[in-house]
Order: C-alpha cells, then sequence, then structure tokens
C-alpha cells in the first residue's frame, strides 16, 4: 500500500468547521502501523459551542414537533446511506474492521435512525409527552395532576467510545434530536475518522437546522466546565472515566443529569437439558465463536464468562475449539479473513497482559488459543480460559479482545450466583429447551442484567443475537455497567424530558393532555 498524507480532522463547532492549534493525536490503520489521520482540539472555544447549540440548535428543534424531528432522522439516514462504501472503507483502515464488522457499526448506525423516524412519526403533533392520565388528587373531582414530560432546556454532550464510531455516534444523536435536544458528540479519538466523516456528510446535505449537531474530535479539553443545569452527558466506555466525569465539579454541582453504560463481564448460560450434539448445544457454541470473533471482541456487548454445566464441560471445549479453528484471522482487506486486528497496538498489548492475569489465576489455565494469528502488533489470537468459580479476577477484569473465560456449575442456582458475580452486567443469554428453565433464569439474574436474552432451538436462527443492540429494547445495566438506560424505543426519550407532576383544575389539565401524546398508548 503506498503511503498517504495523514487527513487533519476537524471539529464541527458554532456552525463551522474548526482546527485545533496543535498536530494532536495521531490515529492508525491497526495492520499496517500507518497514521492515517491527526486530531487535535487545542485552543477550541469549548463554552462558545456549547453556548450556539443551547441558543440557536435548542430553539430551531424546539420549534418542531416530534413527526417533524422524526422527518430530520430520515434524512439523516438518507444522506449517510448514500456513501456506505466509503463509511466501510474508513472503518477498515481506522478501525481493522472486516467488512462484517464495519456493518455492524455503519449499518447500525443507519438502521437506528430509520428505526426512530419512523416510530418518531407515530408522536404526531405534539411536543410534550405525557405519563397516564389526569388524577384526582381530593374531594374535588376539578382538582387533579397530569404527569407530564417536558423537554430539558439545554444540550446533550454524548461521550462515545472507540468501537463504534458509527453506531454510538447515531444510536444516541437519534434520541436526543427526536425529543428536540442539540448534540455536542465527542467520539473517541482513536477512530474519530469515520464520525467526522460521516457527520460532514449531513452537514453538506443541510438536512439539519443550525446548531443542532456539533462535532469535537481531539481531547475532551474543558468542555465539562462549561456544562450547566439543563444539559445532559450520556457517556459510553470505562467505569472509570465515567466514575470522573459523574464527580466532575461542575456536571456535580449544576446537577446535570448523566447516563453511563460502562464495563460489563456478560455471561452466556448453557442449560442443564442442552448435551453435546443437540441443537440448542451447536447454537450456544455459535454464539461465543460469534461474540469472540465479531469487531474482534471489543463490544461492550461481548461474551465474557461461558458458564456450562461442569459435565458438559470438555465437550464445549473441544466444540468451540473445532469452531475457532475455522475463523481466519488477518488483514480485513484479504478476502475470506473474518477476525481483523484490534484498534491499535496498544490495545493489544493490554490484552495479552490481561490474559495472563486470567490464566495465572488459581486454577485457571489456557485451554485454547487459535494456531494462526499474523505476527502484527495489533492481533490477539482468540483464546479460552478455563477458570474455577472462585477464581475472582474472571469476574472482575473486562479483556476487551476475542477472550473468553469458561466456568463450570453444579447447580441452577450456582450458576445464577456466578453470573450475579459480574456486579452487573448489559447483557446475560441463556441456551436450553427447558422452557421452566428460562423463565427461572430470567427471574433469577434479571436484576443484575439489563438484558436478558433466552434461546432455545425454536428460535435458534430468528434471534439477533447476544451482543447486537436492537433499538427497540433497553440498552445499560446496572452495577459495574454503569446504571445507564438507553434506546428502548420511545423509553429513550425520557432520558432528554423532565417527568413533571402538574397539578390544578381538570379543564386546564384536559388542555395540556391534548397537547401531549402518551409513548406508551401508541
Amino acid at each position: 500500500m503506498v503511503a498517504t498524507e495523514p487527513v487533519v480532522l476537524e471539529s464541527y463547532l458554532a456552525g463551522r468547521w474548526v482546527r485545533g492549534s496543535d498536530a494532536g493525536a495521531e490515529l492508525v490503520d491497526p495492520v499496517t502501523g500507518e497514521v492515517v489521520a491527526l486530531a487535535s482540539s487545542s485552543g477550541l472555544d469549548l463554552g462558545a459551542a456549547l453556548r450556539y447549540a443551547r441558543d440557536v440548535g435548542r430553539p430551531a428543534l424546539g420549534a418542531l414537533t416530534y413527526a417533524q424531528r422524526a422527518a430530520l432522522l430520515g434524512a439523516v439516514a438518507d444522506a449517510l446511506q448514500a456513501r456506505r462504501d466509503d463509511w466501510y472503507a474508513i472503518a477498515r483502515r481506522n478501525s481493522g474492521n472486516t467488512k462484517a464488522d464495519a456493518g455492524i457499526d455503519v449499518d447500525g448506525g443507519i438502521g437506528t435512525l430509520k428505526y426512530y423516524a419512523k416510530l418518531g412519526a407515530s408522536l404526531g403533533e405534539a411536543k410534550v409527552l405525557s405519563d397516564g392520565a389526569p388524577a384526582r388528587l381530593a374531594r374535588d373531582p376539578n382538582f387533579q395532576a397530569l404527569h407530564l414530560g417536558v423537554p430539558i432546556d439545554g444540550a446533550a454532550i454524548h461521550i462515545n467510545a472507540y468501537n463504534f464510531p458509527s453506531w454510538g455516534l447515531w444510536e444516541k444523536a437519534a434520541v436526543a434530536l427526536l425529543s428536540g435536544i442539540p448534540v455536542v458528540a465527542k467520539p473517541a479519538t482513536a477512530t474519530a475518522w469515520l464520525s467526522v466523516e460521516m457527520v460532514r456528510a449531513v452537514i453538506d446535505a443541510g438536512v439539519l437546522p443550525n446548531g443542532a449537531l456539533s462535532l469535537l474530535v481531539g481531547s475532551v479539553g474543558d468542555l465539562l466546565d462549561h456544562v450547566r443545569f439543563g444539559d445532559a452527558i450520556a457517556f459510553t466506555g470505562s467505569a472509570e472515566t465515567g466514575e470522573r466525569i459523574r464527580s466532575h465539579p461542575q456536571v456535580r454541582g449544576a446537577g446535570v443529569r448523566v447516563n453511563v453504560e460502562a464495563d460489563s463481564l456478560n455471561a452466556t448460560l448453557l442449560g442443564p437439558d442442552a448435551r453435546e450434539g443437540t441443537p440448542v448445544f451447536e447454537l450456544y457454541v455459535r454464539e461465543i465463536v460469534r461474540e469472540m470473533s465479531t469487531k474482534a471482541g471489543q463490544k461492550c456487548t461481548a461474551i465474557r464468562r461461558a458458564i456450562v454445566p461442569a459435565a458438559r464441560r470438555d465437550a464445549v471445549l473441544r466444540a468451540l475449539a473445532r469452531a475457532l479453528d475455522a475463523v481466519v484471522v488477518g488483514d480485513p482487506a484479504t478476502d475470506g479473513v473474518t477476525l481483523g486486528p484490534l484498534v491499535s497496538a496498544g490495545e493489544a498489548r493490554r490484552a495479552r497482559e490481561g490474559i495472563a492475569q486470567l490464566a495465572a489465576a488459581p486454577g485457571a489455565s489456557i485451554a485454547y488459543t487459535h494456531p494462526n494469528v499474523p505476527a502484527g502488533e495489533a492481533f490477539v489470537a482468540p483464546t479460552l480460559i478455563v477458570a474455577g468459580g472462585d477464581a475472582a479476577i474472571v469476574h472482575d477484569l473486562e479483556v476487551f479482545a476475542p477472550v473468553a473465560s469458561v466456568l463450570t456449575y453444579t447447580t441452577p442456582d450456582e450458576a445464577y450466583a456466578l453470573a450475579r458475580r459480574g456486579g452487573g452486567s448489559l447483557v446475560v443469554s441463556v441456551f436450553s429447551d427447558d422452557a421452566a428453565f428460562l423463565a427461572q433464569s430470567a427471574l433469577a439474574i434479571g436484576a443484575s442484567h439489563g438484558r436478558v436474552l433466552l434461546v432455545d432451538t425454536a428460535i435458534g436462527d430468528a434471534q439477533t443475537g447476544h451482543g447486537i443492540v436492537m433499538p427497540s429494547c433497553q440498552h445499560g445495566g446496572p452495577g459495574r455497567a454503569g446504571g445507564g438506560e438507553e434506546l428502548g424505543g420511545l423509553r429513550g426519550l425520557w432520558f432528554y424530558h423532565q417527568r413533571t407532576a402538574v397539578q390544578g383544575p381538570l379543564p386546564v389539565l384536559e388542555q395540556l393532555a391534548a397537547q401531549a401524546v402518551n409513548p406508551y398508548t401508541l
């Protein structure tokens, strides 16, 4: 490949494209190590950028109905769809994505915009939400209360992770824009190239009001120093960074609402009934391999812990080894490659250190390592760790790579206890043809997981997958997963609305109710 000059990425702030005052951080092709882009936010006036979003974008979006904003989302999706091949090419060069990996990110983002465009149209000409009908408060039936959802009076600051520069950007933006809230998006620097070019395509298309969408590349700088009451922050990334955002003096002091989607040691359970050779057993093995190889395991929803009956452990390991041997690791530009590199050599080094830590735990060992991996620094071999349930590190350390640990149980209660030891996760899946076990599992582990996927043979080919986030379903989880909630269809709009109880005379409340829409009745 002939080396090219790095692209100098620009931020889109206060209605114009601007560059940082220094060279900034280097974005690389993880296969070749070539620097493909540079990103800097040095010297940019982030306070002015937030004021512009609030003062220009918020009134422009607030003047529109939900249906009109939904139409904007559809126009954004169309602008992005027209250059889909360009986005795939950037995802390969900057993120090391295979075509399938790029599809999850790029098409997932566009699909989420289209979903909310259609869903938002059902909200019609209203500009506020209602939550239920008026409720009587006193003996006098004229005195009642109505719960309304009024859009917050500020900007949405979205700080995203490196693994989904498209989907992470648009899944957050879709909900905020539909709510009437302008977006200031901060993609992770390492893979910001795709985010920048997608936003540029939308701005060039002229489909959004001025101030509705802003983009900051490079360091977050002093952005959080300028937030105020009425703003909202949605963050995806590490638990440590999430805590720094929550505890930031201005964020805390101004009472800014914060949604965090953080670390997650997701688990998958194999039911006691699933024997080797049965369809549900094969579905289980296929799902683990898919989750290990998709995006090279760099997904917040990826399977990190496989919990299997003790009597099935060896059979599961044999089946996983056979399936993983068929995974082709290499340069995603090469035909037939199904697993590419991690996003950078630095992330790969951290992953290898994590594998060593897991394997060094008492009673743990490496049960499988893929035999054919390129020598490039960013490549990490798909790896299986066998660990005892008492190896605490298995439930504490997330290795963001194609790595999973296999643990065993003897009773369902023991399996549920192991799943809960993750301390709160985004998703857990259960594979079984025993309907009673599936139902029991959902209730036993639902409190510690944001999503529970139950799979039997009947829906094996129809189910969308352990790691796939559907816009109609909630995304987020309790505990170490951050305690946040995103998407979930129209439920996601409530983060950008203040639910307020309006008390007063019934005729006035009925007038307000007529101007609002109840998302739960659509």
